[in-house]
């Protein structure tokens, strides 16, 4: 059964039992507390927790997934993947562990045909009622298995949703493993689908240790995921998941490009390479498609660790061309019908992996020099600090360092390079911990407040101002009775006109005033999906919760922030123009009168086209059109959905012309002539492939122009001229400055050549060549330099030492014949002039604070210079 039909008959399962497609949301999550989208379940979340009602309490998806927890793993066994595809089905307060068990035995054994009397089960500890269901399924007790929270305990490994699991495993022989089932061996008996009865809430801990169960969610829920790479590998009776066709093409790529076969999952390290190459190269294409870029920290530094792990191990295979472009390029043929973001992000993902396939072979260039360097040092063992340097500055795998380390027959102290690795790993999380500590506890107050009393009711589109009431106030503490003049703290209303921070845009401000109260909004943030958060500063009077609250947003500041929104989309519409498709948005930043905007590009942008296309755009005053749509809908209408955003079923559109159309959520000018101005005043890289653009909107803009048109007519009176003719004017004088600086340099080099040549008059003979020796007035240091270089050069085997004042500060130059340190000639000298002398090899300098001591001082030097030469 290929993978296309392992998916539609999933879907034709659960459709039948009225469960509703859900799309696959992107690999980079909206929810701040994990990295990457690891689950199924990631964007129900809200769902479990009770923050929203999904239209449909059945659900089904297919989900991309990257985990990194088991990267060790990869490679060395055939079932782990840093990139998968989870099938699941979701059940939001409506059937239970009685159905998921039946449903997932029926699917396995009916439909997918598995073997029933190789299938093994294991429950949580405790679950009595899981083991129960799976017997009256069929399971016989020998093959059910309980297993402890590291096992048959599920969360996404951060606070949040969670409860015990039952997992299906399927027995693949004796070949595979020895017998026991999944308690003895999970290569063997291997996991396929977990069924998660999600009914708890976490708290902080590790999955190893145990964590603390605060308590029960608001409804029992399903959660489930079948990894369709493991399910394949068995349906299509292959030994590991490169070999089923989500990775076929690519593992006989890999194959190619190392000039010799598989040698089979028994191959040692071999195979273990040619796994790891073949399934990091899906893993790669996936992230940057969906907006991951390479960096040194976060998401980016995933990224760039499986890059760098695929080239490593495609190295050991004899492969030293660059092989990234070739190998995600095989995965983008292979499925890129099934996920189109492939096939849209190509010349991106072959731009991206080009040019860090290429960093690192500088990096292994440069961090080999540095190794050999302490090889060479070395005499049983390379240090930890060592390894570790290298891998935290240069980037450099510790892992070629013991082999390097190995071929010449010295060890690394790789449990001092571990100890520094956990310390640096400790200070990062004790840094973060008390941020991310405040952060959940806040979350929770925002749960508490969003099932009292609901989501907030935003009517900012066609208000900037509303009647409402005060729900509550939030401190650092938690809920507040009241506050009085003075105090910041947030608050929550009924309805409000105040934008929420999302999308790239600025939260609102503006003010709120009670019968008792006056207020001053300084921001609005999305506490939770639907729940706006002012942070307010009380200006007089006392508030309480239930206070009747008129609520007033700044209008001048959401309308200066209304036109940078609709810059940035007519200004995305423009780059891709110019520069392609793959030139989308990476990120923005919409401020009243100012806006940045990252996108996908490799090379420096010339700025000015670009300004000129997006000023004559708004300048036609494009009607700009507000719409509602299903997401479906709105996809093919060609609608672009924003980077790192998280959108529902339902979704708004805004369309300014013809050229730009883009999901949104914020505020925008009623016409696009109303948008402008628009000024560019910066384009820089922030990254591998990714550009930066920052411009001034509106009356900004305009600030801008007053103020280079002022600075040009200063500069114009400076010069004597019409503003139009400053430009030529001060070239014109910088190149006459620049004629008499190179003419003042040449008669200073002839004057320095005068001294040299009169001081090698004077030069002293001695058996081992001359001596010049001598106090040369009116020379700054570097003259001194210059001169003492000149003599050198023209009495090979000769010394020269000078001294003058300058600055009121002795300073002397000694020049010396190679292999003689002139710092040594200089050590007695210096103490005269109560300094201290520094160089290396033929041309040291000293200087000190006694230039009256110059004489004296020369007098030492030359006795020793004479010892020398003698």
């Amino acid at each position: 059964m290929r993978s296309s039909d392992i998916r539609s008959t999933f879907f034709d399962f659960f459709q039948r039992r009225d469960h509703r497609v859900v799309p696959s949301s992107p690999l980079i999550p909206s929810d701040p507390t994990v990295l990457l989208t690891n689950a199924g379940m990631n964007q129900f979340k809200p769902y479990f927790l009770g923050e929203t009602t999904p239209d449909h309490p059945r659900l089904m998806t297919v989900q991309k997934c990257a985990r990194t927890s088991d990267i060790e793993n990869v490679g060395r066994t055939t079932r782990h993947s840093t990139f998968f595809e989870m099938l699941g089905n979701f059940s939001f307060g409506d059937y239970f562990k009685a159905e998921a068990i039946s449903w997932a035995w029926e699917l396995f054994t009916r439909h997918y045909n598995l073997d029933p009397g190789r299938i093994w089960v294991t429950v949580y500890l405790d679950d009595d009622e899981a083991e129960r269901l799976w017997r009256g399924v069929g399971v016989p007790p020998e093959r059910i298995q309980r297993l402890g929270m590291e096992d048959n305990y599920w969360s996404m490994g951060v606070p949040g949703p969670c409860g015990p699991s039952s997992e299906l495993h399927y027995d693949r022989g004796p070949s595979f493993g020895r017998e026991g089932g999944p308690a003895a061996d999970g290569e063997r008996y291997q996991e396929l689908w977990n069924l998660v009865f999600m009914q708890n809430l976490r708290g902080e801990g590790s999955g190893k240790s145990g964590y603390p169960i605060l308590g029960e969610l608001p409804a029992r829920n399903i959660d489930t995921g079948l990894g369709l790479d493991r399910l394949a590998a068995i349906l299509q009776d292959v030994d590991t998941v490169c070999g089923t066709d989500l990775l076929a093409p690519t593992f006989r790529l890999v194959q190619e490009m190392a000039g010799r076969g598989y040698p089979g999952r028994d191959g040692g390290d071999d195979s273990t390479s040619f796994r790891i190459v073949a399934e990091h190269s899906r893993s790669i294409a996936f992230l940057i498609a969906d907006g991951v870029m390479p960096a040194r920290d976060g998401r980016g530094y995933v990224l760039r660790r499986l890059m760098r792990r695929a080239v490593r191990h495609a190295r050991k295979l004899g492969i030293d061309d660059l092989s990234l472009p070739a190998l995600t390029s095989s995965v983008i043929d292979n499925l890129g019908g099934t996920w189109p973001e492939l096939t849209r992000q190509n010349d991106l993902i072959r731009q991206v992996v080009t040019a860090e396939e290429e960093g690192f072979e500088r990096t292994l260039r440069q961090g080999s020099q540095i190794l050999e360097s302490a090889i060479g040092r070395a005499t049983t063992a390379i240090s930890g600090r060592t390894a570790f340097d290298l891998h935290d500055t240069y980037g450099f795998p510790i892992d070629l360092t013991v082999d390097a380390a190995r071929s010449a027959g010295l060890m690394v102290d790789e449990n001092e390079f571990a100890e520094l690795l956990e310390e640096q790993r400790r200070q990062a999380q004790q840094a973060n911990r008390g941020r991310k500590g405040d952060a959940v506890a806040r979350q929770d107050t925002y749960r508490r407040i969003t099932a009292e009393h609901g989501p907030s009711t935003f009517v900012g589109y066609s208000a900037a101002t509303a009647e409402t009431k005060i729900l509550s106030l939030v401190g650092p503490g938690g809920t507040l009775r009241t506050a009085t003049k003075g105090d910041e703290i947030e608050l929550i209303l009924t309805r409000t006109p105040f934008y929420a921070e999302s999308g790239g845009q600025v939260g609102d401000t503006g003010t709120l005033r009670t019968s008792g109260a006056a207020l001053q909004v300084v921001d609005t943030q999305l506490g939770l999906d639907g729940l706006h958060v002012h942070t307010v500063r009380v200006l007089d009077g006392e508030v309480r919760p239930g206070d009747d609250a008129e609520a007033t947003v700044d209008a001048d500041r959401r309308a200066a922030t209304a036109r940078s929104h609709s810059a940035t989309h007519v200004l995305h519409a423009m780059l891709r123009r110019l520069l392609g498709d793959h030139a989308a948005q990476r990120g923005s930043r919409v401020e009243p009168g100012r806006l940045r905007f990252d996108f996908a590009h490799f090379s420096p942008v010339d700025t000015a086209p670009v300004q000129t296309l997006v000023n004559d755009y708004l300048l036609d005053d494009p009607a700009v059109r507000v719409w509602e749509a299903t997401r479906a809908e709105a996809e093919k209408a060609g609608a672009l959905a924003l980077f790192g955003e998280r959108y529902g079923d339902d979704v708004r559109i805004v369309d300014i012309g013809d050229a730009s159309r883009e999901l949104c959520g914020g505020t925008h000018v009623g016409h696009g002539s109303q948008a402008g101005p628009v000024h560019i005043v910066g384009e820089s890289s922030i990254g591998t492939g990714l550009r930066r653009v920052e411009a001034l909107t509106g009356a900004d803009a305009l600030r801008h122009y007053d103020h280079q048109r002022d600075l040009l007519r200063e500069l114009a009176e400076l010069l004597h001229v019409r503003p139009d003719q400053a430009p030529g004017r001060l070239r014109q004088r910088l190149e006459t400055l620049a004629e008499t600086q190179r003419h003042l340099e040449t008669m200073r080099r002839a004057e320095l050549d005068a001294h040299a040549e009169r001081l090698m008059s004077q030069a002293e003979p001695l058996p081992g060549g001359r001596l010049v020796a001598a106090l040369v007035p009116g020379l700054t240091s570097a003259d001194l330099r210059t001169v003492a270089t000149t003599i050198l050069d023209r009495l090979p085997g000769g010394i020269v030492i000078l001294g003058t004042e300058s600055s009121g500060k002795a300073a002397l130059v000694a020049a010396t014949r190679q292999g003689v340190q002139a710092r040594d000639l200089l050590t007695g000298a210096a103490r005269e002039v109560g300094g201290g002398a520094g160089g290396k090899g033929p041309i040291a300098n000293a200087g000190g604070r006694h230039p009256e001591n110059l004489p004296k001082a020369i007098r030492t030097a030359a006795r020793d210079a004479r010892a020398l030469l003698a």
